[in-house]
């Protein structure tokens, strides 16, 4: 993607939500060379963040609710968390958490869309998100799959403001002129058991090896290595306990 840090409406963080948070370190620990730390305090109910040197690069957190999925989630920056949750209401989408303050690192909600695709939203304080994108095992593109993408797109341009640079195949999403992700309709190849969701992806320096590594893990393959023309090497994993993410090594930064 074309942003470099977290900025007002854009990806500021991924965040998994795990059945096994002892077992998903390891995992991508393994893949990525990331370093947790687990948050000492009680009440933060074992959530870990996950570095690459001195940079924050995404987190790994168990399951908090019954009802909650094992699946990775991405949260976007807002200025004022009320006010966004306020237009997600407005706009179709449904407020399932929040706006809640945590500690003082700052607000947080978490939101579906009208296709039911989970997100959340971030108002930062002490802490903004991830301090680096695009490098190897760090974020670097979000996508979001949906089965309605003509309400999806009034839906996110409504709640953040977004530019839409839509082609015959693949439409991106943009801050400005800065491209920081894409949406696929979710057409039959999708079971229809699927729900929407949003996939983050993260840099490799090599997917074809770092696919063989996934699945040494214990990972498994959704989709295989493939290069998108004029584009990335992509593919779409599937961790241990169940939850998909993608990774791409760049020829040009779209996804």
């Amino acid at each position: 993607m074309k942003l470099e840090k977290p900025v007002t409406g854009g990806p500021c963080w991924a965040e998994l939500g795990t059945s096994d948070l002892e077992r998903a370190k390891r995992f991508y620990t393994e893949l990525f060379g990331w370093r947790p730390e687990t948050d000492p305090r009680p009440e933060s109910g074992g959530y870990t963040v996950a570095r690459l040197g001195d940079a924050a690069v995404a987190a790994l957190a168990p399951l908090y609710q019954q009802e909650q999925p094992v699946a990775w989630n991405v949260a976007f920056s807002v200025d004022d968390a009320d006010e966004a949750a306020e237009a997600v209401g407005v706009a179709g989408g449904t407020v399932l958490l929040g706006p809640v303050d945590v500690h003082d690192a700052g607000r947080f909600t978490v939101a579906l869309d009208p296709d039911g695709a989970a997100f959340q939203m971030w108002q930062p304080r002490a802490f903004a998100g991830a301090g680096l994108f695009n490098a190897p095992g760090a974020l670097g593109w979000v996508e979001l799959l949906t089965r309605v993408p003509e309400r999806a797109t009034d839906f996110y341009t409504t709640v953040f403001g977004w530019t839409v640079h839509p082609s015959a195949d693949y439409t991106q999403w943009g801050v400005g002129d800065a491209d920081f992700g894409g949406m696929v309709t979710m057409g039959d190849r999708f079971p229809h058991e699927v729900p929407a969701h949003w996939l983050p992806y993260f840099a490799v320096e090599d997917v074809d090896a770092m696919t063989s590594v996934a699945t040494e893990a214990g990972g498994r393959v959704l989709m295989e290595p493939a290069s998108v023309p004029d584009g990335p090497r992509i593919a779409v994993l599937k961790d241990p306990q169940g939850a998909v993410f993608g990774i791409y090594a760049s020829g040009r930064e779209e996804g």
